[in-house]
């Protein structure tokens, strides 16, 4: 389904507020069946999703699979395990002042929620909310990336022979299409992208006083003290940087490395790199591609910004950008200056910890902060000291894949959380019950 008018957006809105209002898409057992169904589609065209990543971000399959498809199946089978047990009410105490009465939480679902995707995980991003909004009891409008358009194509073709097309709809567009919707009344808009359309998102919900998740981005530092197993810290951040050609909103973006750690680290990170993806990783299967020219374009003009300690190569023609790790970055340079969103791995020395906090807390809050240590007092300092929308140590991105963790940013890196029981209640309006005897 595709809407290029206001008009368009209204009747499909119209269409799912309706079914909402009827009631059916409360009973748990309903929700059940379209999570049930919304994991066959995943299983059964596996392929399908495979293939359009592929074509759209040059992602292996094994990445693919693991990135986008099962993270979202996995996700699915926790939800329906513990969908009973989120959703019960609460029972609470209630002052002395109140008694005899009896109070609870109880979660009640919003209505139609507004789904909106980003490019560099597609399939991912625009599917793992829905998981949420589904399981809370709402109906939901799905507007995927069109920077990703095989990917948005098959959304759009699969999703309505899987569920309820009177209660889920895909819209897919670019800005005249997103805007269109962005008029309309939603009861929560759940957008992943960046700060300026974040931006634009927000205040069109303002107009509605509709409530917002916004999970945006950052430049996510990774703290790195001597003394550490640098090997495997090296093995650990490539890993994390460059999976997605470093389009990854929780990706290392830059090290803040402490002391001689700056020079240590640099033939270890070089030398994974080497293993991971060869001596010409433009003739790698495992390493993917720049999304759109004009991010290429951007990308580029940063590889000039430090002395080159692995990669820099590139092809505009195939969008091709190496893995590059850069050296002796200047903190005011133009790539400290936003979130790289790209397969450039800056180097920024510090002398000690007291001036890596210092680095860290002048600038906007990250999404995530990474810190490889062994040292207890440096990881409370951290965790005291500094905001972020997650914090971890020994490993970077890995918390993503934790729904037991909400998964957020705070700040310029976004407001709102998800995954597990805490998709529910994004997507759900916890209401207070207070029951009292009349007499």
């Amino acid at each position: 389904m595709t809407t290029d008018t206001a008009t368009d957006a209204e009747q499909v809105v119209s269409r799912l507020r309706a079914t909402f209002n009827s009631g059916r898409t409360k009973p748990i057992s309903w929700r059940r069946g379209q999570l049930q169904a919304l994991r066959a589609m995943l299983v059964e065209q596996d392929e399908v999703f495979l293939k359009a990543l592929h074509t759209d971000l040059n992602k292996n399959a094994t990445e693919a699979e693991r990135t986008e498809v099962a993270f979202i199946t996995n996700e699915i089978d926790d939800t329906l395990e513990n969908l009973e047990a989120w959703l019960a009410p609460e029972e609470k105490s209630l002052p002395a002042s109140m008694l005899p009465a009896t109070g609870k939480v109880v979660r009640e679902p919003l209505g139609v929620s507004l789904v909106v995707g980003p490019w560099n995980y597609p399939l991912h991003l625009a599917i793992a909310p829905l998981v949420g909004t589904i399981a809370a009891g709402n109906c939901a409008v799905v507007k995927p990336s069109e920077l990703a358009p095989s990917v948005s194509t098959a959304i759009a073709e699969l999703l309505p022979q899987y569920l309820d097309t009177d209660a889920y709809a895909v819209v897919e567009g670019a800005i005249p299409e997103t805007t269109a919707l962005l008029e309309q009344k939603f009861d929560h808009i759940f957008y992943t992208g960046n700060g300026v359309v974040g931006r634009i998102v927000m205040t069109a919900a303002a107009k509605h006083l509709t409530p917002v998740a916004l999970e945006l981005g950052g430049k996510s530092p990774v703290v790195v003290e001597p003394g550490v197993d640098l090997a495997a810290t090296a093995q650990r951040i490539v890993w994390g940087k460059f999976m997605n050609a470093g389009q990854t909103c929780v990706a290392p973006d830059y090290i803040l490395a402490i002391g001689d750690t700056a020079k240590e680290i640099e033939p270890y990170l070089a030398a994974t790199v080497r293993a991971l993806y060869g001596d010409d990783p433009a003739q790698s299967p495992n390493y993917g591609r720049i999304i759109a020219t004009r991010h290429f374009d951007r990308l580029a003009g940063l590889l000039d910004n430090g002395r080159t300690v692995v990669g820099g190569e590139t092809d505009r023609d195939a969008r091709y950008i190496a893995p590059t790790v850069l050296a002796d970055v200047d903190p005011e340079s133009a790539i400290m200056a936003a979130e790289i969103f790209g397969p450039i791995l800056p180097i920024i020395s510090v002398p000690d910890v007291d001036a890596a906090i210092a680095f860290i807390t002048a600038r906007d809050k990250p999404l995530a902060l990474y810190a490889f240590t062994e040292s207890d007092e440096t990881k409370a300092r951290l965790l005291n000291e500094t905001s972020s929308g997650a914090l971890s140590f020994g490993i970077p991105v890995a918390h993503l894949t934790a729904s037991e963790l909400p998964f957020g940013g705070v700040g310029e890196s976004g407001l709102g959380r998800y995954h597990g029981k805490y998709s529910i209640d994004t997507f759900s309006h916890l209401k207070g019950v207070v029951d009292k005897p009349i007499s």
